[in-house]
Parts: structure tokens; C-alpha cells; sequence
């Protein structure tokens, strides 16, 4: 069960995040309270362990301005959260290695989501970013051989439930983990991620086809 630790704002909420076992850290560079500028996320990432995946998060951002910020924070991967189309989103993933392309649970655009190019597809809910859980069952549509990652209102009481009942690869938290707005509770993302693996092992994935990820760790 691949694990991202979102809206992240200081370094040792990074480090608190790896410590505890995240597969990935998220940055936003969208308007929110956990917003972060480039340089900030460049000198978080750079003492995280090469194996962490970090992401930059964007909303419907020039994809000019995405390349850019991702390359000046010396990312691993951009989330585009907004309502990008797919030939913004294959401009961005012809630049950077890794592109996660999230959809609103429900969303029509979801059926079509392998003609968007990206990597892996992140299921949200209806108001992105809101803490709000949705109908699990509309990330059903998010079928194929794309790796899916589910998001929207998780915490450690419902993340074994949701996993249950969608089986994704992977899963996605930020405000469900928190002591404030951009600020991460030690409790809360160890109980999050201890349920995540429990819940993982007891209902995995359906398997992918061979070489449907691109595994980043093996650059390191």
C-alpha cells in the first residue's frame, strides 16, 4: 500500500511523515493554508531519503509554470488536482518523471482517465481539498491498468474501510492528519499509515501488469 503524507509545510513534519513509514510526501503549491513556496519544499525534500517520492500539487496551473516549479524544487513527481485537460496533462509528464492526475469521484472524466497520460490516478471528492469523504463506490470507475490512489476525508478511523471497499493502490491523506491547518500530528499519521498497511494486507490491490508503474526508487 503506497502511502502519501499531502500539505506538507516544514521539515520536520517531513521527516515525521518518512519516520513513520510514508511512501511519498505531498507540497502545495495551489492556494491553501498548507501552501509552500519552491524553495521551501527544495530544502524539505533535499533531507528527506532519495527513496521518498515528493510530489508538487497544482491546480489548474499554466503547465509552463508547473515544469518550471518542479524542476526548481527538484521534485519527483507534480499532482494535478485541477481540471487540467489531457493535453496539458501530457505536455507536463513529457518533463517531469512522474505525473498523478487526480479526478472528482463520479467525474465522467474519470471513465477516460488513461487518454490523460499520466502515471497513476488519484479519486477525490466533489470539493477537493474540503476533508469531505465521498461515495467510495464512484472510484470504481477508475478501472484499467492505471494504478489508483484514493483521497478525500480519510483519517486512521476510516482509511481501513475505504480500502476495503475500493482496493486502490495506494492512498492519499492531508487535513485528516492534522493538529491545524499545515501542521501534522505524530499520533494521527502513525495510527493512519498502521492502518493503511493493516487494511492493505487484508484486502490488496488488484494486481497491475507487469511494468504498469515505473518503480522510482530503482534511480537510487
Amino acid at each position: 500500500m503506497f502511502v502519501k503524507i499531502c500539505g506538507i509545510t516544514s521539515e520536520e513534519d517531513g521527516l515525521l511523515a518518512v519516520a513513520m513509514g510514508a511512501d511519498a510526501v505531498g507540497f502545495l503549491f495551489a492556494p491553501s493554508p498548507r501552501r509552500i513556496s519552491p524553495p521551501a519544499a527544495r530544502d524539505i525534500a533535499r533531507r528527506l531519503p532519495p527513496e521518498i517520492l515528493t510530489v508538487g500539487v497544482f491546480r489548474n496551473e499554466d503547465p509552463r509554470n508547473v515544469v518550471r516549479i518542479a524542476n526548481e524544487a527538484r521534485l519527483g513527481a507534480v499532482q494535478l488536482h485541477g481540471g487540467e485537460s489531457p493535453e496539458e496533462t501530457k505536455h507536463v509528464r513529457q518533463q517531469v518523471r512522474r505525473v498523478i492526475k487526480a479526478f472528482r469521484a463520479g467525474s465522467e472524466d474519470l471513465e477516460r482517465a488513461r487518454s490523460y497520460g499520466a502515471d497513476i490516478v488519484l479519486v477525490d471528492a466533489d470539493q477537493p481539498g474540503s476533508g469531505k469523504i465521498f461515495d467510495w463506490a464512484l472510484a470504481e470507475r477508475a478501472a484499467g491498468s492505471l494504478p489508483v490512489m484514493v483521497a478525500g476525508g480519510l483519517t486512521p478511523e476510516n482509511v481501513a474501510e475505504a480500502i476495503g471497499k475500493t482496493r486502490p493502490w495506494g492512498v492519499d491523506v492531508s487535513t485528516g492528519v492534522e493538529s491545524a491547518p499545515g501542521r501534522k500530528d505524530p499520533r494521527l499519521v502513525r495510527e493512519f499509515i498502521n492502518a493503511a498497511r493493516l487494511a492493505a494486507a487484508e484486502f490488496p490491490a488488484p494486481e497491475l501488469p507487469s511494468g504498469a508503474l515505473y518503480d522510482w526508487q530503482s534511480e537510487f
